[in-house]
């Protein structure tokens, strides 16, 4: 169970600690991106599946640092495959990386939350007779990762995280804490609150659980923006991993993928009988209650952030890559249709347990497929 709970999770080596900018992944592929994501035993029949169509040159893209890790087991697996194909992805956020795709400088967006509404008029100029769709390809488990020596199992409640993220709960014995942590050693120790300084789709869905879990102790609309006072705050998914790793009493909110060496993770009580811990798994169970929300080939989704069944983890992001439904950039359509299709294949949504996301459900995923099949 300790074990377990502390969730010490493979990723990959690429790196959720580093708090570089940005990555560029090049047809030659890089020797660490995504190892283990697929290993090597599948990566021949991997790579065999994945048809190239008339894909060449460069593809930029940017957004969603928490679909990082994805995005490199994909790129090893195509960039070996595709040869002509250049893909550079730079993980600076998802409101970056919608602000550069309606810019025009990019061939997709990954973005955590779906277009808002002055987005997809915005995107009418962008597209060509088109505007911008939503397509979910991954499914990142939010997990709120701490470091605090001695106590490896941490059980919290949204009431809870919701006064610690808004400074109303400061050092890590307090009485709400203890309550929940009964057996615990916890120690007389500030709680170094981080949050993430750019604007961030995994900031949006985290706000939104402590919206719909603790309306009472949690008073900002969700945001990308980090809308509370108080804690510190870091660049990436990979910065705010960086800051918890590094700080004794620290704690933050990360995709899964990026709670590594140094970092536990904490349990979740919701409405069912036991704590949840984080794992794909437990996310699957809560994202079979989503529900489409998006109209025509936008297939946006509405996530449950309270659910009641037994092992569903209630603090989930889904990733989407945006697109345009008509008047795609034409010298980069084949390339961003082949590249996507291969993610939503398949072979793409298999890599991505390893990796430490969850597959898109097979109903959505199908009409994801569907969807890109008929870009222009």
């Amino acid at each position: 169970m300790k074990l377990q709970r502390k969730n010490r999770l493979r990723t990959l080596s690429l790196g959720a600690v580093a708090v570089s900018s940005a990555l560029a992944l090049t047809a030659c592929g890089s020797d660490d991106a995504g190892t283990e994501a697929g290993g090597d035993s599948s990566s021949a029949a991997s790579n065999s599946n994945i048809d190239c169509g008339d894909a060449s040159g460069q593809l930029q893209a940017s957004g969603s640092s928490a679909q990082k890790n994805a995005v490199d087991a994909w790129v090893k697996q195509f960039a070996a495959a595709c040869k002509d194909v250049q893909i550079n992805y730079k993980p600076d956020g998802s409101g970056a990386g919608i602000t550069a795709w309606l810019q025009g400088q990019t061939g997709f967006a990954g973005s955590d939350s779906a277009l808002d509404a002055d987005e997809v008029k915005e995107s009418q100029s962008t597209c060509t007779d088109g505007q911008g769709i939503n397509l979910p390809m991954v499914v990142g488990p939010i997990a709120v990762g701490y470091n605090l020596e001695g106590v490896d199992n941490l059980v919290l409640d949204a009431p809870t995280l919701a006064q610690i993220f808004d400074s109303k709960i400061t050092n890590w014995n307090d009485e709400a804490i203890k309550k929940l942590n009964p057996d615990a050693e916890l120690p007389d120790l500030k709680i170094q609150a981080f949050h993430r300084s750019d604007e961030s789709g995994t900031t949006e869905n985290f706000t939104k659980y402590l919206q719909a879990a603790a309306p009472d102790d949690w008073k900002y609309e969700p945001e990308k923006a980090w809308a509370a006072k108080g804690g510190q705050s870091a660049q990436g998914s990979s910065g705010v991993a960086q800051g918890v790793s590094s700080t004794a009493g620290a704690i933050s909110y990360m995709e899964m993928s990026y709670a590594k060496e140094g970092i536990s993770t904490v349990a979740i009580k919701t409405g069912a009988a036991e704590p949840v811990e984080v794992n794909t798994e437990n996310a699957t169970k809560s994202l079979t209650e989503a529900k489409v929300v998006g109209t025509g080939k936008d297939l946006a989704l509405e996530l449950n952030y309270t659910p009641e069944a037994e092992g569903a983890y209630p603090i989930t992001l889904v990733t989407y890559e945006i697109v345009c439904d008509k008047g795609n950039k034409a010298e980069t359509l084949p390339a961003t249709k082949a590249f996507l299709n291969y993610a939503a294949s398949e072979d793409g949504q298999d890599l991505l347990s390893d990796a430490g996301y969850a597959p898109v459900p097979d109903e959505i995923i199908t009409k994801v497929r569907e969807t890109l099949a008929n870009l222009s």
